[in-house]
């Protein structure tokens, strides 16, 4: 297949007349459309406005999808254990299923084509074979609680240990290893010290397994951690063991100069949850200084319960503009710095290969947007428009490992019925839904 349009390969790469070409699971030529027709034309083409990479959803929460504006106007805790932990506690295996594929269809319509994405602590297997049968790739976990969890989420420390090894044996690698494993205990507020050292133990058993947690989020948080451990909240998870290149930390806002330093000597992946940290009035991440100290940085929407929206290009704006009015001064995080954010780096934060950029022998991951728009109209600066103007619902096709998953010209997703899936999301009940 030859997908046609302004080709933007990467942050600093863009093709006004070009063409990508996809064999199997693989790009396997990117360039100016004419030189690409003639060297293949046998080739399906098909005709966009706008291509690029396919984006990398961070840090997300696709089980949470439910509780969309249940929880407005909240603090972090609060909004953590009065109303997003009962509701998740409260869902059974269908309304798991149901909530994962509600964010993953959201993610996909949207040209997310990778997750990082943090579960529950049961039913995980429901949004594993969500995942994998809608066709996102994803590294996904089940949550780890052990401690100050809700009824219905606190687990005994060596069944919830048992029951990811398990999950790791049975998902990691899984469907054709667009599906991978991440150790997920949900913070260090939530659990013990064994908890957390036995999450690396396990990652450090399985070859290509990961670890993603929450970090350093609200200033309340760090409080507890401080409390309970005598260390900032960075300071703990290293002497636990988890720090490292293996593991990628949502959020990252309240850090000290030395936790920084942490961050940056471990090659620790961050994770920038820039609409997320606004709602819940956590603060304004230390982006620049990460940066500059090498920090590789991801981009992340969180939960729908706390942005309110899966869009990856609302959040590419949000991020630019918080980090410009936060540094005071305009140069800050520009279009390209934040694009890597949301395609390369967050596909290394997510331990994938060859992901994340338009480039021959690379995966197939591909995303079309509409420009015949008036946002976009005119169109100087296609990269600008991406960051700055466009939205998820400019998306019209969307390729995943070489296989068309949303296609807006053949109604839309096309690895499910998106209609009954927002029927059965309606209908799920659960703890905090409100009343018709």
């Amino acid at each position: 297949m030859l997908l046609a349009g302004t080709v933007i390969a990467d942050s600093s790469t863009v093709i006004d007349d070009g063409a990508v070409v996809v064999e199997a699971d693989r790009i396997v030529a990117v360039g100016e459309r004419a030189t690409l027709t003639e060297e293949h034309p046998d080739r399906e083409v098909r005709e966009f406005d706008l291509l690029t990479p396919g984006l990398v959803g961070g840090h997300v929460h696709s089980v949470q999808s439910l509780g969309r504006g249940i929880a407005d106007d909240t603090s972090l805790l609060d909004w953590l254990f009065d109303h997003v932990l009962p509701m998740e506690a409260s869902l059974d295996a269908e309304g798991m299923r149901t909530a994962a594929e509600l964010g993953y269809l959201e993610l996909l319509e949207s040209g997310t084509t990778t997750v990082i994405d943090h579960l529950s602590v049961a039913h995980a297997e429901e949004a594993f074979e969500a995942a994998g049968e809608l066709g996102i790739r994803g590294r996904l976990g089940k949550v780890l609680m052990d401690q100050r969890a809700p009824d219905g989420l606190t687990e005994d420390t060596d069944d919830a240990l048992a029951e990811t090894e398990r999950l790791i044996q049975t998902y990691h690698g899984s469907f054709d290893d667009r599906i991978r494993y991440a150790v997920t205990p949900r913070f260090a507020v939530s659990c013990t010290e064994e908890c957390l050292r036995g999450a690396r133990e396990l990652a450090d058993r399985y070859e290509g397994v990961t670890i993603h947690t929450h970090a350093s989020e609200n200033a309340d948080e760090v409080a507890t951690v401080e409390a309970d451990t005598g260390m900032r909240n960075i300071e703990w998870l290293h002497e636990v063991g988890l720090t490292g290149e293996d593991v990628v930390l949502a959020h990252c806002v309240h850090t000290t100069e030395a936790e920084r330093e942490l961050l940056a000597e471990t090659g620790t992946n961050v994770t920038y949850c820039p609409s997320s940290n606004m709602k819940l009035a956590s603060g304004v991440a230390p982006i620049p200084d990460y940066l500059d100290r090498g920090v590789t940085v991801a981009l992340g929407n969180d939960g729908p319960p706390c942005n309110n929206t899966l869009d990856p290009f609302t959040e590419m704006r949000q991020a630019s503009l918080l980090q410009k009015v936060e540094e005071m001064d305009p140069t800050t995080t520009p279009a390209g710095a934040v694009f890597e954010m949301a395609t390369l780096a967050g596909a290394r934060a997510a331990g994938f290969e060859r992901v994340g950029a338009l480039r021959e022998g690379w995966k197939a991951d591909v995303v079309a947007l509409d420009t015949d728009i008036t946002r976009a109209t005119p169109l100087h600066d296609p990269l600008s428009h991406l960051v700055f103007a466009a939205h998820g619902d400019d998306v019209t096709f969307t390729m995943v490992d070489g296989r068309i998953v949303y296609d807006e010209a053949f109604g839309g997703l096309q690895t499910g019925d998106a209609d009954d899936i927002r029927r059965r999301a309606r209908t799920v009940e659960f703890e905090g839904k409100p009343a018709p």
